[in-house]
């Protein structure tokens, strides 16, 4: 079994919001992600979807996209992000996805030997503008984040590799500590996947080590529209 991740899919289909007006990096993007997951994805092997799948508002009108990925090879993971207004409780979710199609929030499944667990975290503090709302999230997201982990190390056996989910990343633009890493270093995680930054002007390098633990980012149009292999 391979894992794969990529996220910040923005897909569009009952209310079409062409992403090329971002620039021409996202032009005919989808079919070059169909392509490449085609090509590298097996049955059996999993992609982590870690947030921004849809830009519906509904759950009726974001189907249409699940659908298109669920007709892709693989199983699916999927997190919430911040502009899935669509993803409603996450009962409702799970029982509207796809077969094959799976939901993660605050909690963690198993995949054989590997664990996907996460939560969607919040922009970390940093220099710029942090007011006291952003102040909340960011701790509410790590209590939510704590609660993952500890599932997860109630269902964690000798020899299982144990992946994160997030939507924001870990950290600020300096990779400086936060609630998140603590949490991270804590629970001894060993992979840690995330998006929501875009453009091409950001320097934000796609993989990053910090104490024994890999951090990719995986927004679609940062990776040339291609999958991650994490393992």
């Amino acid at each position: 079994m391979k894992i794969f991740a990529i996220s910040d899919l923005h897909l569009s289909t009952v209310e079409p919001k062409p992403m090329d007006i971002f620039g021409g990096n996202w032009d005919d993007y989808w079919q070059k992600i169909e392509c490449d997951w085609q090509d590298k994805v097996d049955d059996d092997d999993i992609v982590l979807i870690p947030g921004d799948t849809s830009w519906a508002m509904r759950m009726s009108d974001a189907m249409p996209d699940l659908e298109k990925i669920a007709k892709l090879k693989g199983k699916k993971v999927l997190l919430r992000g911040n502009h899935d207004y669509w993803w409603n409780t996450i009962g409702k979710v799970r029982n509207a996805l796809p077969e094959g199609m799976f939901a993660i929030q605050n909690d963690c499944m198993r995949f054989d030997d590997y664990l996907i667990c996460g939560s969607r975290g919040w922009t970390c503090p940093d220099r710029g503008p942090f007011d006291e709302q952003d102040q909340k999230i960011y701790l509410r997201e790590s209590e939510r984040l704590k609660l993952s982990f500890e599932q997860m190390s109630k269902m964690r056996q000798p020899g299982d590799k144990v992946i994160c989910m997030m939507h924001f990343p870990p950290f600020n633009v300096r990779r400086e500590d936060s609630e998140y890493t603590k949490l991270i270093i804590k629970y001894d995680i060993n992979a840690v996947v995330y998006g929501h930054l875009h453009g091409k002007d950001c320097r934000a390098d796609l993989v990053v080590e910090k104490f024994g633990t890999k951090f990719f980012l995986t927004s679609t149009d940062l990776v040339g529209h291609k999958l991650t292999q994490i393992y």
